[in-house]
Protein backbone atom coordinates (compact mmCIF):
# COMPACT_ATOMS: atom_id res chain seq x y z
CA UNK A 1 0.00 0.00 0.00
CA UNK A 2 1.58 3.72 -0.70
CA UNK A 3 -0.01 7.04 0.05
CA UNK A 4 -0.68 9.83 -2.44
CA UNK A 5 2.92 11.36 -4.14
CA UNK A 6 1.26 14.64 -2.41
CA UNK A 7 1.20 13.73 0.88
CA UNK A 8 4.32 14.33 3.42
CA UNK A 9 6.23 11.78 4.91
CA UNK A 10 3.87 11.94 7.89
CA UNK A 11 1.26 12.28 6.44
CA UNK A 12 2.38 9.12 4.32
CA UNK A 13 2.93 7.07 7.05
CA UNK A 14 -0.12 7.47 8.97
CA UNK A 15 -2.19 6.63 6.30
CA UNK A 16 -0.12 3.26 6.15
CA UNK A 17 -0.35 2.75 9.83
CA UNK A 18 -4.00 3.40 10.26
CA UNK A 19 -5.11 2.11 6.41
CA UNK A 20 -2.89 -1.26 5.71
CA UNK A 21 -5.07 -4.16 5.64
CA UNK A 22 -3.70 -7.02 7.87
CA UNK A 23 -4.67 -9.51 4.66
CA UNK A 24 -1.98 -7.82 2.58
CA UNK A 25 0.60 -8.89 5.46
CA UNK A 26 1.89 -11.89 4.01
CA UNK A 27 2.23 -14.78 6.19
CA UNK A 28 6.01 -15.44 6.77
CA UNK A 29 6.31 -11.90 8.24
CA UNK A 30 3.74 -13.18 11.40
CA UNK A 31 6.26 -16.56 11.69
CA UNK A 32 8.90 -13.73 11.93
CA UNK A 33 6.48 -11.76 14.55
CA UNK A 34 6.25 -14.61 16.97
CA UNK A 35 9.98 -15.15 16.96
CA UNK A 36 10.60 -11.60 17.90
CA UNK A 37 8.47 -12.09 20.58
CA UNK A 38 9.51 -15.21 21.78
CA UNK A 39 12.92 -13.38 21.99
CA UNK A 40 11.80 -10.48 23.62
CA UNK A 41 9.90 -12.24 26.14
CA UNK A 42 13.25 -14.37 26.75
CA UNK A 43 15.36 -11.14 27.26
CA UNK A 44 12.27 -9.49 29.43
CA UNK A 45 12.24 -12.52 32.08
CA UNK A 46 16.27 -12.93 31.87
CA UNK A 47 16.64 -8.46 33.04
CA UNK A 48 13.82 -9.06 35.31
CA UNK A 49 15.84 -8.57 38.19
CA UNK A 50 18.43 -6.05 36.87
CA UNK A 51 19.19 -3.23 39.60
CA UNK A 52 17.45 -0.86 37.49
CA UNK A 53 14.32 -2.60 37.04
CA UNK A 54 14.22 -2.93 40.84
CA UNK A 55 14.46 0.81 41.13
CA UNK A 56 12.23 1.24 38.59
CA UNK A 57 9.35 -0.72 40.29
CA UNK A 58 10.28 1.00 43.70
CA UNK A 59 9.55 4.55 41.65
CA UNK A 60 6.18 2.51 40.48
CA UNK A 61 5.04 1.64 44.22
CA UNK A 62 6.21 5.36 45.39
CA UNK A 63 3.59 7.01 42.65
CA UNK A 64 0.92 3.91 43.01
CA UNK A 65 -1.82 3.57 40.59
CA UNK A 66 -4.10 1.40 39.05
CA UNK A 67 -3.74 -2.51 38.59
CA UNK A 68 -3.77 -2.75 34.39
CA UNK A 69 -0.54 -5.44 33.37
CA UNK A 70 1.33 -7.35 34.20
CA UNK A 71 4.94 -7.24 34.95
CA UNK A 72 6.73 -9.98 33.45
CA UNK A 73 7.70 -12.72 36.04
CA UNK A 74 7.32 -10.16 38.45
CA UNK A 75 3.41 -11.86 39.30
CA UNK A 76 2.30 -8.14 39.84
CA UNK A 77 0.61 -5.64 37.64
CA UNK A 78 1.25 -1.46 37.46
CA UNK A 79 -0.50 0.42 34.93
CA UNK A 80 -0.28 0.70 31.71
CA UNK A 81 2.12 3.38 31.69
CA UNK A 82 4.52 1.93 34.37
CA UNK A 83 4.34 -1.45 32.65
CA UNK A 84 5.51 -0.46 29.09
CA UNK A 85 8.47 1.30 30.89
CA UNK A 86 9.81 -1.71 33.42
CA UNK A 87 9.06 -4.31 31.38
CA UNK A 88 10.70 -2.01 28.37
CA UNK A 89 13.76 -1.17 30.57
CA UNK A 90 14.47 -5.08 31.98
CA UNK A 91 14.38 -6.33 28.04
CA UNK A 92 17.20 -3.70 27.34
CA UNK A 93 19.01 -4.77 30.66
CA UNK A 94 21.14 -7.82 29.24
CA UNK A 95 21.62 -5.84 26.38
CA UNK A 96 20.88 -9.20 24.71
CA UNK A 97 17.30 -8.14 22.25
CA UNK A 98 17.35 -7.75 18.47
CA UNK A 99 18.68 -5.59 15.91
CA UNK A 100 17.00 -4.01 12.95
CA UNK A 101 19.84 -2.16 10.41
CA UNK A 102 17.40 0.25 9.01
CA UNK A 103 15.85 1.37 12.68
CA UNK A 104 19.43 1.96 13.72
CA UNK A 105 19.23 -0.15 17.03
CA UNK A 106 16.74 -2.64 18.81
CA UNK A 107 13.51 -2.02 17.69
CA UNK A 108 11.07 -4.87 19.70
CA UNK A 109 12.60 -3.46 23.44
CA UNK A 110 10.04 -0.66 22.42
CA UNK A 111 7.40 -1.72 20.81
CA UNK A 112 6.32 -4.78 22.37
CA UNK A 113 6.26 -3.42 25.96
CA UNK A 114 3.27 -1.31 24.98
CA UNK A 115 1.49 -3.32 22.63
CA UNK A 116 1.36 -6.38 25.48
CA UNK A 117 0.36 -3.73 27.90
CA UNK A 118 -2.03 -2.05 25.47
CA UNK A 119 -3.35 -5.51 23.93
CA UNK A 120 -3.87 -7.24 27.90
CA UNK A 121 -5.67 -4.17 29.16
CA UNK A 122 -8.20 -3.62 26.11
CA UNK A 123 -8.44 -7.48 25.65
CA UNK A 124 -6.96 -8.15 21.90
CA UNK A 125 -6.07 -10.96 20.03
CA UNK A 126 -2.39 -12.13 19.33
CA UNK A 127 -3.13 -11.51 15.97
CA UNK A 128 -3.58 -7.87 16.37
CA UNK A 129 -1.43 -7.21 18.95
CA UNK A 130 1.18 -9.28 15.85
CA UNK A 131 -0.20 -6.87 13.48
CA UNK A 132 0.65 -3.60 15.32
CA UNK A 133 3.73 -4.70 15.59
CA UNK A 134 4.53 -5.55 12.17
CA UNK A 135 3.18 -1.70 11.33
CA UNK A 136 4.94 -0.47 13.89
CA UNK A 137 8.55 -1.52 13.32
CA UNK A 138 8.15 -1.23 9.55
CA UNK A 139 7.11 2.80 10.43
CA UNK A 140 9.94 2.96 12.94
CA UNK A 141 12.59 1.30 10.18
CA UNK A 142 11.17 3.93 7.28
CA UNK A 143 11.64 6.69 9.70
CA UNK A 144 15.45 5.42 10.54
CA UNK A 145 16.00 5.22 6.86
CA UNK A 146 15.75 7.88 6.11
CA UNK A 147 17.25 9.60 9.37
CA UNK A 148 20.29 7.32 8.15
CA UNK A 149 23.62 6.91 9.75
CA UNK A 150 24.20 10.75 10.37
CA UNK A 151 21.51 10.54 13.33
CA UNK A 152 23.01 8.00 14.79
CA UNK A 153 26.76 9.74 14.08
CA UNK A 154 25.33 12.58 15.57
CA UNK A 155 25.41 10.80 19.20
CA UNK A 156 21.01 10.07 19.36
CA UNK A 157 20.73 6.79 20.45
CA UNK A 158 18.03 5.65 18.05
CA UNK A 159 16.73 2.75 19.85
CA UNK A 160 15.07 5.99 22.05
CA UNK A 161 14.38 8.51 19.41
CA UNK A 162 12.96 6.35 16.65
CA UNK A 163 11.56 3.98 19.48
CA UNK A 164 9.33 7.14 20.49
CA UNK A 165 7.59 6.94 17.06
CA UNK A 166 7.27 3.27 16.51
CA UNK A 167 5.78 2.52 19.57
CA UNK A 168 3.58 5.25 18.99
CA UNK A 169 2.77 4.09 15.34
CA UNK A 170 2.15 0.54 17.05
CA UNK A 171 -0.54 1.73 19.76
CA UNK A 172 -1.97 3.80 17.11
CA UNK A 173 -2.83 1.27 14.81
CA UNK A 174 -3.92 -1.23 18.06
CA UNK A 175 -6.26 1.62 19.07
CA UNK A 176 -7.66 1.70 15.59
CA UNK A 177 -6.76 5.44 14.82
CA UNK A 178 -7.55 7.27 11.71
CA UNK A 179 -5.30 9.31 9.45
CA UNK A 180 -5.76 12.29 11.73
CA UNK A 181 -5.32 10.89 15.23
CA UNK A 182 -2.24 8.87 14.18
CA UNK A 183 -0.24 12.20 12.37
CA UNK A 184 -0.95 13.54 16.37
CA UNK A 185 0.29 10.34 17.80
CA UNK A 186 3.21 10.64 15.77
CA UNK A 187 3.84 14.10 16.45
CA UNK A 188 3.57 13.59 20.40
CA UNK A 189 5.73 11.04 20.17
CA UNK A 190 8.20 12.94 18.21
CA UNK A 191 8.65 15.96 20.40
CA UNK A 192 9.18 13.97 23.45
CA UNK A 193 12.12 11.62 21.30
CA UNK A 194 15.18 11.62 22.59
CA UNK A 195 18.38 9.78 24.01
CA UNK A 196 22.25 10.30 23.86
CA UNK A 197 24.42 7.85 23.19
CA UNK A 198 26.65 9.07 25.76
CA UNK A 199 24.77 7.21 28.53
CA UNK A 200 25.86 3.72 27.15
CA UNK A 201 27.58 1.58 29.90
CA UNK A 202 24.80 3.09 32.70
CA UNK A 203 21.45 2.08 33.56
CA UNK A 204 19.83 5.04 31.15
CA UNK A 205 20.95 2.58 27.43
CA UNK A 206 17.93 0.32 29.20
CA UNK A 207 15.78 2.96 30.68
CA UNK A 208 15.53 4.80 26.87
CA UNK A 209 14.03 1.52 25.78
CA UNK A 210 11.43 1.51 28.47
CA UNK A 211 10.49 5.39 27.83
CA UNK A 212 10.89 5.27 23.97
CA UNK A 213 7.95 2.26 24.82
CA UNK A 214 6.26 3.90 27.40
CA UNK A 215 6.18 7.49 26.12
CA UNK A 216 4.75 5.81 22.60
CA UNK A 217 1.97 4.55 24.19
CA UNK A 218 1.17 7.71 25.93
CA UNK A 219 1.01 9.63 22.79
CA UNK A 220 -1.51 6.94 21.02
CA UNK A 221 -3.65 7.25 24.34
CA UNK A 222 -3.46 10.95 24.22
CA UNK A 223 -4.37 11.18 20.47
CA UNK A 224 -7.07 8.84 20.96
CA UNK A 225 -8.55 11.62 23.17
CA UNK A 226 -7.99 14.29 20.38
CA UNK A 227 -4.91 15.56 21.93
CA UNK A 228 -3.37 17.97 19.40
CA UNK A 229 0.11 18.05 18.11
CA UNK A 230 2.38 19.08 14.57
CA UNK A 231 1.18 16.96 11.70
CA UNK A 232 4.11 17.28 9.98
CA UNK A 233 6.66 16.22 12.72
CA UNK A 234 9.36 14.49 11.06
CA UNK A 235 9.86 16.57 7.28
CA UNK A 236 8.48 19.89 8.88
CA UNK A 237 10.78 23.17 9.61
CA UNK A 238 12.22 22.40 12.93
CA UNK A 239 11.03 19.00 13.00
CA UNK A 240 12.73 15.38 13.55
CA UNK A 241 14.68 15.28 10.49
CA UNK A 242 15.98 19.04 10.66
CA UNK A 243 16.78 19.25 14.19
CA UNK A 244 17.75 15.30 14.66
CA UNK A 245 19.29 15.07 10.97
CA UNK A 246 17.57 13.05 8.06
CA UNK A 247 15.75 13.40 4.96
CA UNK A 248 12.87 12.52 3.59
CA UNK A 249 13.90 9.36 1.21
CA UNK A 250 11.32 8.92 -1.73
CA UNK A 251 12.38 5.40 -2.58
CA UNK A 252 12.33 4.43 1.02
CA UNK A 253 8.39 5.58 1.20
CA UNK A 254 8.20 3.82 -2.07
CA UNK A 255 8.44 0.60 -0.66
CA UNK A 256 5.62 0.96 2.45
CA UNK A 257 3.98 -2.20 2.46
CA UNK A 258 5.74 -3.41 -0.24
CA UNK A 259 7.80 -5.25 1.74
CA UNK A 260 8.61 -5.94 5.62
CA UNK A 261 11.51 -5.15 7.45
CA UNK A 262 11.06 -7.72 10.07
CA UNK A 263 12.75 -10.51 8.70
CA UNK A 264 16.10 -8.55 8.50
CA UNK A 265 15.30 -8.89 12.17
CA UNK A 266 18.82 -9.93 13.80
CA UNK A 267 18.83 -11.80 17.02
CA UNK A 268 21.64 -11.61 19.53
CA UNK A 269 23.19 -14.99 20.51
CA UNK A 270 25.57 -13.24 22.56
CA UNK A 271 24.64 -11.01 25.69
CA UNK A 272 26.68 -7.81 24.80
CA UNK A 273 26.20 -4.70 22.52
CA UNK A 274 26.26 -5.43 18.63
CA UNK A 275 28.48 -3.81 17.67
CA UNK A 276 31.25 -6.32 19.73
CA UNK A 277 29.77 -9.55 17.72
CA UNK A 278 31.32 -9.37 14.46
CA UNK A 279 34.95 -8.81 16.41
CA UNK A 280 34.47 -11.75 18.71
CA UNK A 281 32.76 -14.38 15.67
CA UNK A 282 35.62 -13.10 13.34
CA UNK A 283 38.42 -14.06 16.29
CA UNK A 284 36.86 -17.20 16.88
CA UNK A 285 36.80 -17.97 13.51
CA UNK A 286 40.48 -17.47 12.88
CA UNK A 287 41.71 -19.05 16.53
CA UNK A 288 39.47 -21.88 15.69
CA UNK A 289 39.69 -22.98 12.24
CA UNK A 290 43.87 -22.46 13.08
CA UNK A 291 43.44 -24.21 16.19
CA UNK A 292 45.95 -21.82 17.87
CA UNK A 293 46.25 -21.87 21.83
CA UNK A 294 46.08 -19.17 23.40
CA UNK A 295 49.46 -18.59 24.96
CA UNK A 296 50.70 -18.63 21.12
CA UNK A 297 48.59 -15.51 20.14
CA UNK A 298 51.06 -12.51 20.29
CA UNK A 299 48.20 -9.93 19.57
CA UNK A 300 44.91 -9.83 17.66
CA UNK A 301 44.27 -6.57 15.80
CA UNK A 302 41.01 -5.45 15.42
CA UNK A 303 39.65 -3.10 13.03
CA UNK A 304 36.23 -1.56 12.78
CA UNK A 305 34.18 1.41 12.20
CA UNK A 306 33.58 4.79 13.83
CA UNK A 307 29.96 3.49 14.68
CA UNK A 308 31.24 0.25 16.37
CA UNK A 309 33.95 2.31 18.31
CA UNK A 310 31.51 4.58 19.43
CA UNK A 311 28.99 2.24 21.04
CA UNK A 312 31.75 -0.72 22.35
CA UNK A 313 34.64 1.36 22.33
CA UNK A 314 35.58 0.93 26.34
CA UNK A 315 39.27 -0.72 26.74
CA UNK A 316 39.09 -0.71 30.55
CA UNK A 317 35.65 -2.05 31.32
CA UNK A 318 35.63 -2.23 35.34
CA UNK A 319 32.05 -3.71 35.53
CA UNK A 320 30.07 -6.24 33.97
CA UNK A 321 27.66 -4.27 32.62
CA UNK A 322 30.62 -1.98 30.57
CA UNK A 323 31.97 -5.27 29.52
CA UNK A 324 28.78 -5.66 27.00
CA UNK A 325 30.53 -1.98 25.39
CA UNK A 326 33.80 -3.21 25.34
CA UNK A 327 34.97 -4.89 22.17
CA UNK A 328 38.42 -6.15 24.16
CA UNK A 329 36.25 -7.86 27.04
CA UNK A 330 34.08 -9.35 24.58
CA UNK A 331 36.97 -11.06 22.12
CA UNK A 332 38.97 -12.08 24.95
CA UNK A 333 36.12 -14.10 26.97
CA UNK A 334 35.01 -15.66 23.69
CA UNK A 335 38.22 -17.30 22.99
CA UNK A 336 39.27 -17.71 26.58
CA UNK A 337 35.83 -19.33 27.96
CA UNK A 338 33.73 -19.43 24.74
CA UNK A 339 30.45 -18.47 27.14
CA UNK A 340 29.06 -15.43 25.77
CA UNK A 341 25.67 -15.34 27.35
CA UNK A 342 24.49 -13.53 30.31
CA UNK A 343 26.49 -15.65 32.67
CA UNK A 344 29.73 -14.17 31.19
CA UNK A 345 28.92 -10.43 32.20
CA UNK A 346 29.15 -10.25 35.88
CA UNK A 347 32.12 -8.04 37.57
CA UNK A 348 33.45 -10.94 38.95
CA UNK A 349 34.52 -12.16 35.55
CA UNK A 350 35.16 -8.79 33.89
CA UNK A 351 37.91 -8.58 36.60
CA UNK A 352 39.65 -12.08 36.28
CA UNK A 353 43.35 -11.45 35.41
CA UNK A 354 43.08 -14.34 33.17
CA UNK A 355 40.62 -12.63 31.23
CA UNK A 356 42.53 -9.23 31.45
CA UNK A 357 45.84 -10.56 30.58
CA UNK A 358 44.37 -11.57 26.81
CA UNK A 359 42.72 -8.08 26.78
CA UNK A 360 45.91 -6.66 26.83
CA UNK A 361 46.96 -8.33 23.73
CA UNK A 362 43.86 -7.01 22.20
CA UNK A 363 44.05 -3.88 20.04
CA UNK A 364 40.92 -1.88 18.46
CA UNK A 365 40.88 0.62 15.90
CA UNK A 366 39.09 2.53 13.45
CA UNK A 367 39.47 1.36 9.92
CA UNK A 368 38.18 3.71 7.36
CA UNK A 369 37.13 0.33 4.85
CA UNK A 370 35.19 -0.89 8.05
CA UNK A 371 30.71 -0.07 8.10
CA UNK A 372 28.56 -0.07 10.81
CA UNK A 373 29.09 -3.39 12.50
CA UNK A 374 31.71 -4.77 9.69
CA UNK A 375 34.90 -6.23 11.70
CA UNK A 376 38.12 -6.91 10.29
CA UNK A 377 40.42 -9.14 12.68
CA UNK A 378 44.44 -10.38 12.43
CA UNK A 379 45.66 -12.78 14.82
CA UNK A 380 49.56 -11.98 15.27
CA UNK A 381 51.50 -15.57 16.40
CA UNK A 382 54.42 -16.41 18.30
CA UNK A 383 56.47 -16.79 14.96
CA UNK A 384 55.19 -14.07 13.43
CA UNK A 385 52.36 -15.50 11.76
CA UNK A 386 49.73 -13.40 10.78
CA UNK A 387 45.97 -14.87 10.25
CA UNK A 388 42.74 -12.26 9.40
CA UNK A 389 39.14 -13.05 9.51
CA UNK A 390 36.17 -11.17 8.60
CA UNK A 391 32.73 -10.39 10.22
CA UNK A 392 29.69 -8.85 9.54
CA UNK A 393 27.00 -9.74 12.31
CA UNK A 394 24.07 -7.67 10.39
CA UNK A 395 24.51 -9.38 7.28
CA UNK A 396 25.18 -12.96 8.41
CA UNK A 397 21.09 -13.33 9.35
CA UNK A 398 20.32 -17.31 9.26
CA UNK A 399 16.88 -18.28 7.62
CA UNK A 400 13.58 -18.50 9.29
CA UNK A 401 14.29 -21.51 10.51
CA UNK A 402 17.48 -21.83 11.97
CA UNK A 403 15.99 -18.62 13.62
CA UNK A 404 13.09 -20.68 15.12
CA UNK A 405 15.37 -23.12 16.49
CA UNK A 406 18.20 -20.95 17.90
CA UNK A 407 15.79 -18.38 19.40
CA UNK A 408 14.21 -21.56 21.55
CA UNK A 409 16.89 -22.40 22.52
CA UNK A 410 17.83 -19.35 23.90
CA UNK A 411 14.22 -18.73 25.61
CA UNK A 412 14.76 -22.06 27.15
CA UNK A 413 18.67 -21.04 28.82
CA UNK A 414 17.44 -17.69 29.73
CA UNK A 415 13.77 -18.97 30.94
CA UNK A 416 13.94 -22.12 32.92
CA UNK A 417 15.79 -20.77 35.43
CA UNK A 418 12.87 -18.22 36.39
CA UNK A 419 9.51 -20.24 35.37
CA UNK A 420 10.67 -23.91 35.37
CA UNK A 421 11.32 -26.24 32.48
CA UNK A 422 7.67 -27.55 32.22
CA UNK A 423 6.36 -24.10 32.36
CA UNK A 424 8.93 -22.47 29.86
CA UNK A 425 8.04 -25.04 27.23
CA UNK A 426 4.74 -24.05 27.85
CA UNK A 427 4.52 -20.90 26.92
CA UNK A 428 6.72 -21.13 24.26
CA UNK A 429 3.88 -22.89 22.85
CA UNK A 430 1.50 -20.69 23.39
CA UNK A 431 3.92 -17.86 21.62
CA UNK A 432 4.54 -20.52 18.78
CA UNK A 433 0.34 -20.28 18.39
CA UNK A 434 0.02 -16.41 19.23
CA UNK A 435 -1.24 -15.58 15.73
CA UNK A 436 -4.46 -17.63 16.77
CA UNK A 437 -4.45 -16.91 20.18
CA UNK A 438 -7.95 -15.14 20.95
CA UNK A 439 -6.86 -13.03 24.15
CA UNK A 440 -3.32 -11.83 24.87
CA UNK A 441 -4.43 -11.44 28.43
CA UNK A 442 -4.18 -14.95 29.24
CA UNK A 443 -0.66 -15.16 28.24
CA UNK A 444 0.40 -11.60 29.97
CA UNK A 445 -1.06 -13.03 33.18
CA UNK A 446 0.64 -16.61 32.84
CA UNK A 447 3.66 -14.61 31.93
CA UNK A 448 3.43 -12.97 35.31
Amino acid sequence: MTAEPSQGITAKLAAFIALTDDAWIPAEAYEHAKVAFLDWVAVTLGGKDDPLVTKLMDFADMEGGHEQATLLGHGRRKTLSQAALINGSASHALDYDDTLVSFLGHPSVTVFPSLLALSEWLDMSGREMLTAYLIGVQAGGTIGACASLDHYMAGWHATSTLGHMASAAACARLLGLDEARTRHALGIAGTQASGLKRVFGTMCKPFHAGRASQSGLMAALLARDGFTSAEDILEGPQGFFQVLQGKVNDLVLGMLGLGWDVVNLSQKYHASCHATHSPLEAALSVVQEASIPLDEIREIRVFSSQMALDAAGKTEPATGLEGKFSIPYCVANALLRGETGTRAFTDEKVADPAVRALMARVRVSLHPDMKALESRVEVQTQDGKVLSGFSDILQQIPPLEVKQDRVLKKFMDLCIPVTGGRRAEELAGEIRGMDTLRNVRDLAERLG
